[in-house]
């Protein structure tokens, strides 16, 4: 297969479920490649560039990481070098046996200053971004934030350890927050030591990843506020209104989501599908197109896109790509392409 080439997919199911690396202390872009390498045939690393629309730059970064815990194997077939993932058991093995290092403060710092440079905060009018100088303002203002929310609330804690003076800060908020129906999502590191960075709030959910960029609220879509200094929370905090600056952290923090650990289990179990979604999938998996997967099933258009939009919504990702991965490793029960019958259920208006 040439370097334009499709990469071949491998529908069979994988006996392991593929946890994050994350947990591991490899990349973000080192735990997706891997994932892909599961289910596609010896691609190259650009055919995985452009599968992923990630960088070549980046893939090969990703693909070195992963070679130096032993998680692929390379090798030439004609003129190409092409890459196969070890199986997951082994490079689980492998990953138990090695020592997580610690985060370095330079390393947080440097993090946090490229994701808020990302952001380009000096082309934001001067009206959508506001500085709390003090830790005692920002509280204030994640409380005055807080109570305006009505839909969702995002954190991302990059501590190690919550102090007992930040945990009773949060709890009210928390509590507040949960008590009105708020969907409440959290990400933290996980423990280095065998402790607890600090239980989340009873009725939100909560996962786990290495390596978190800044620490970040985002209210409701609408506002976002993050440490003005990631060494410093004294230092007070930055919030930005603009609409773009706050889809850019939003996207940024379910990239994190979709990668991240659930502490509550050890892998990720099955996904279990409505027969209405498995039709979907399986039609969409064999590259149909939405109007003509919802023509198969005597749905509508708008149908298709609900209940595909639902399921990513539900399993907390936020493209298709996402969603083969998540769905691929989860083990989600499949159903043979040719069964497309249209569920007893009837349309949604």
């Amino acid at each position: 297969m040439g370097e334009r080439g499709l990469i071949a997919v491998d529908t069979g199911a994988t006996s392991t479920a593929v946890p994050s690396l994350g947990r591991w202390g490899l990349s973000a872009h080192a735990d997706l490649v891997y994932r892909t390498l599961t289910v596609c045939h010896s691609p190259t690393c650009r055919q995985l560039a452009r599968h992923l629309d990630v960088p070549v730059g980046r893939v090969a970064e990703a693909l070195d990481e992963l070679a130096a815990v032993g998680a692929v194997r390379r090798f030439c077939e004609g003129r190409d070098w092409r890459w196969s993932a070890v199986e997951v058991d082994k490079v689980l093995s492998l990953l138990h046996r090695r020592r997580r290092a610690p985060v370095v403060m330079e390393d947080r710092h440097r993090r946090h200053l490229a994701t808020v440079a990302g952001l380009c905060l000096e082309r934001i009018p001067a009206h959508a971004v506001r500085r709390m100088p003090t830790r005692a303002s920002a509280r204030a203002r994640i409380a005055e934030l807080a109570t305006l929310e009505r839909h969702e609330h995002l954190a991302i804690n990059t501590e190690a350890q919550i102090t007992a003076a930040a945990a009773a800060a949060a709890a009210p908020l928390d509590r507040s927050l949960l008590a009105r129906g708020i969907r409440m999502r959290t990400i933290g590191l996980p423990p280095h030591d065998g402790g607890r960075p600090g239980d989340p709030p009873t009725g939100g959910e909560h996962r786990e990843a290495d390596n978190l960029p800044l620490k970040l609220m985002v209210f409701d879509r609408q506002a976002a506020l993050f440490p003005a200094d990631p060494t410093n929370f004294d230092a007070g905090a930055v919030e930005v209104s603009d609409p773009d600056a706050v889809a850019h952290l939003t996207q940024l923090f379910y990239r994190i989501w979709s990668m991240a650990d659930d502490p509550r289990r050890q892998e990720t179990p099955r996904v279990m599908l409505t027969i209405r979604e498995q039709a979907i999938v399986a039609l969409l998996s064999a590259g149909v197109s939405e109007e003509e997967a919802a023509s198969r099933l005597g749905l509508s258009r708008r149908t298709v896109v609900y209940a595909l939009r639902a399921l990513m919504d539900r399993l907390g990702v936020e493209n298709r790509f996402q969603l083969a991965l998540v769905l691929g490793a989860a083990r989600a029960v499949p159903i043979p392409i040719g069964d497309t019958t249209a569920p007893d259920t009837p349309e949604e208006p």
